[in-house]
């Protein structure tokens, strides 16, 4: 039996992020990836959910989209006029999967760089012997057993699917099967408003389809501060032609042979969709069957998560867990932080992770990003505090490429100053979040923000702006 420092039982960000480090901090390591994604050749590719039908993938059909509709809807304001425009959706598709086979190759290459023992298989505990746990890794050529001081749960989560609804990623799908279309659907259901439903609704309506996203909740991006989730609305709704319903009970999804009808109700209003594929976003389950939890005594939470503390300890001695099988926010970079996070503590170094500065971002265009509280939030803490928003329309940089979409919102306390969140709707709001949570990991005051010099002609330059605007002194608006 092949014995380790550490077992890591997955290799989504995670797993992988967290056996690297344990590596490069001098352990012995070995991490377990099932055989649930494979390349044409049946070779097994790490990276989970995340880089093979996930965040990689998602945004490589994003970026193609977008270009897409540039050529058809921006261009000709540069005056550049272009005749023809078709898409080739199977060619969409093979750079999208080479993007994919590139950086899952990656992961392989790092982990023989960093010595990382890759074990194929299923993963689950069968036991303890002494100080070492037992792990089973069950694959396609037979089943081992490892042994392990430190084992890390990284099994991450999977799509939830609608009870009594079955998803043949064919006609109706989940995030896998979205992402594959090989051809544009005429007309697209979603079912959920959430981030995987905008950003699959927002590429194939850029590619013609007809797209209606039906959501249970009444509130459109409830997690999202109001200011941003108002302007979104709009821009999605009468800008960009997704038909958004709200408060929506779903009475029956009825597939057929090249379609679906979809009953459902909305303002105690009877309604029949039919389209021609669904895609089923409602949320994210943890992958916790088929782990053996209950043969070691590891605990779940209510949701069937497992149950850790704010260092991912699990209540068993040695027993870590990280990312999405874990409570918080189902991101990869969480998951990746908690990796190392754990990975250090088992070195018997000092890991962190804060979750009040976990950026999240949704790739729509324009993108939503933010991070720390939102407005409604502070109002209900009863937290006393100041505002600067700046809109995009005031920057020059946003005025030179075409698009002033959106702002850059800022709160900070109105006794310290201290940064308490940012909230950006716009271009490259991915990348501009990033200011604020490194200003927020160290204490930063907006006046901070307002007095660092910000490069000129930049988007940057509007969250200078909005630091400015808390005290109630922008200079260019």
């Amino acid at each position: 039996m092949k014995e380790f420092d550490v077992v890591v039982i997955g290799a989504g960000p995670a797993g992988y992020v967290a056996a690297i480090r344990a590596a490069q901090l001098g352990k012995q390591v070995a991490c377990i990836e099932s055989e649930s994604y494979a390349d044409p050749k049946g070779q097994i590719r790490l990276g989970g959910t995340c880089l093979n039908v996930g965040c990689i993938p998602s945004k490589a059909l994003l970026q193609s989209s977008e270009l897409y509709a540039q050529a058809n809807h921006a261009f000709v304001m540069h005056g550049i006029g272009v005749d023809g425009v078709r898409m080739d959706v199977p060619t969409m598709l093979r750079r999208k999967d080479n993007i994919v086979t590139q950086l899952t190759n990656g992961i392989r290459s790092l982990f023989k760089k960093n010595k990382v023992t890759q074990l194929s298989g299923h993963g689950r505990f069968v036991g303890r012997e002494g100080d070492r746990w037992i792990v089973e890794v069950k694959g396609k050529d037979g089943e081992e057993l490892v042994a392990a001081t430190h084992v890390v749960v990284a099994t991450g989560s999977s799509a939830r699917h609608l009870e009594g609804v079955p998803v043949d990623n064919r006609i109706v799908c989940d995030n896998i099967g979205a992402l594959n279309f090989e051809s544009v659907p005429q007309r697209l259901g979603i079912i959920g408003a959430g981030v995987i439903g905008l950003e699959l609704g927002s590429v194939w309506k850029r590619l013609g389809a007809d797209v209606t996203i039906l959501e249970a909740m009444p509130d459109f991006l409830a997690a999202a501060d109001q200011a941003v989730t108002k302007e979104a609305w709009k821009v999605f709704t009468a800008g960009q032609g997704l038909k958004i319903q709200l408060g929506v009970k779903i009475n029956a999804v009825l597939p057929y042979e090249n379609g679906v009808r979809i009953e459902y109700e909305s303002a105690d209003e009877s309604i029949v969709l039919e389209v021609d594929r669904l895609i089923v976003s409602v949320g994210r389950l943890a992958n916790t069957a088929g782990l053996g939890a209950d043969v070691v005594g590891l605990q779940l939470d209510d949701r069937g998560r497992v149950d850790v503390d704010a260092e991912c300890r699990t209540n068993l001695e040695n027993v870590w867990a990280v990312g999405d099988v874990v409570r918080g926010p189902m991101l990869a970079h969480k998951g990746m932080e908690e990796g190392v996070m754990v990975a250090e503590l088992i070195a018997g170094q000092a890991g962190h992770v804060n979750m009040n500065t976990i950026p999240w971002v949704i790739y729509t265009h324009p993108e939503i990003a933010w991070v720390g509280k939102t407005e409604q939030q502070l109002k209900n803490e009863g937290v006393d505090y100041k505002v600067g928003q700046i809109p995009f329309v005031a920057n020059g940089r946003a005025l030179g490429q075409g698009d002033t979409t959106g702002f850059v919102k800022m709160l900070a306390c109105a006794q310290t100053d201290r940064i308490l969140g940012m909230h950006v709707f716009g271009n490259n709001a991915s990348e501009l979040i990033a200011e604020a949570v490194v200003a927020m990991e160290f204490g930063a005051s907006s006046e901070d923000i307002a007095r660092i010099c910000h490069a000129h002609p930049t988007l940057s330059e509007a969250v200078h702006e909005a630091a400015l605007a808390i005290d109630k002194r922008a200079l260019h608006f």
